[in-house]
């Protein structure tokens, strides 16, 4: 899959015995190599521990990119996550303390398996 915005070098990491190859920053090369076992990895490597709110987040992102073919705007989630959680849990600020690492729109993409978002560096 190779994007114009794109063209950081690939680097492995090991998912269930297997290489799967990401960017320098860690979003995925093939889409179609994503599980919940890589996002755990990716997790553990960002220094991150799961819980149920990043994987409601993080399916959020998926299902919004399957259906649509775009990752969501940070004002998507934050309208989303608004109405399940309630406005302070819900907001910015709060997704972004969740995803310490670029908040819900990068570190949220990359574990929930999508592309970077075009313009990011």
């Amino acid at each position: 899959m190779g994007d114009a915005y794109r063209d950081t070098p690939a680097r492995a990491i090991l998912v269930n015995g297997r290489e799967v190859l990401v960017d320098s920053e860690g979003y995925l090369i093939n889409l179609d190599d994503w599980s919940e076992e890589f996002a755990r990895v990716l997790a553990r490597e960002e220094e991150l521990e799961l819980t149920d709110e990043h994987w409601q987040v993080i399916n959020f992102i998926r299902d919004y990119y399957h259906e649509h073919r775009v990752q969501p705007q940070v004002r998507a989630m934050i309208a989303h996550f608004t109405g399940k959680w309630g406005s302070e849990r819900g907001s910015n600020h709060s997704l972004h303390e969740i995803f310490p690492k670029g908040g819900p729109q990068k570190q949220g993409n990359r574990l929930a398996g999508v592309l970077r978002t075009k313009g990011e560096h």
